[in-house]
């Protein structure tokens, strides 16, 4: 059984003391396949150490977090542009809108976002979308950015069912992960309406831990927490999940 972790941040700080222990972890129940997505340019070389490290399990992705487009930002796009043309990247991500910490840079955000999707497209490239109190503003965008070859992921799902089926809309597969396990997470209350070929896992680590640890830091490993919570709602063997959402994860990135 082969899983597919689509959104974790291994190169953080919060692994400083144990990355390859947690990582190793992770490879030895399953977890073989590992989606790197960037923050800013900080994160950089922290990035590319990972990947050297593992180079059969990490896949890395380029671009600015919506939490970190500042008054520099157009200096971060222009380091996003400068590693698409020098390097290998599976993905734009995360990219996307925040209007949970701060909306004073609501602007700035809606044009970062709008310029990813466009390197996305001119790299024929799936995009990763972050997305805090800021559906609607997603969306519009979205609706104004859609093409035939728009294709990616809707990170960390935690909308509607109607909110799920719009950006199923887009071609976007919805991420899921811990917060499919917790009691008020309220995903779990309509995602068997959604067929499994929409889905792909992730941990979102060092964030988000699933129960039973939640508030304690995220491992890849928790994955298999993730997956069990699938399998009972979908009512069908985990092992089947596994290999429909690594098959889905290879749709969107194409490895």
């Amino acid at each position: 059984m082969i899983l597919t972790d689509t959104h974790t941040h291994l190169y953080s700080e919060a692994f400083d003391d144990d990355r390859e222990q947690v990582i190793q972890n992770a490879i030895n129940i399953g977890v073989k396949r590992f989606f790197i997505p960037a923050i800013d340019s900080s994160y950089t070389e922290a990035m590319f150490d990972l990947r050297d490290a593992f180079p059969e399990n990490m896949f890395l992705m380029m671009g600015l977090h919506p939490t970190h487009v500042k008054e520099n930002y157009r200096d971060e796009l222009k380091h996003v542009e400068d590693k698409l043309a020098s390097d290998t990247f599976y993905g734009i991500g995360e990219i996307g809108i925040d209007l949970y910490w701060d909306t004073s840079f609501l602007k700035q955000q809606q044009e970062a976002f709008r310029f990813q999707i466009r390197l996305a497209q001119q790299y024929k490239l799936p995009i990763v979308i972050h997305c805090r109190e800021a559906f609607d503003e997603i969306f519009e965008i979205l609706e104004e950015e859609k093409r035939d070859d728009l294709h990616g992921i809707f990170h960390c799902f935690t909308g509607s069912l109607a909110q799920a089926r719009q950006a199923i809309s887009y071609n976007l597969k919805l991420g899921i992960g811990g917060v499919a396990t917790f009691k008020n997470g309220k995903i779990d209350t309509f995602l068997s309406q959604l067929d499994l070929k929409h889905i792909v896992l992730e941990t979102d680590a060092p964030y988000l831990a699933p129960v039973p640890y939640r508030g304690k830091r995220n491992e890849s490993a928790y994955l298999v927490n993730i997956l069990a919570k699938l399998a009972d709602i979908y009512n069908i063997d985990a092992a089947e999940i596994a290999a429909q959402t690594t098959a889905n994860s290879k749709e969107v990135f194409g490895v």
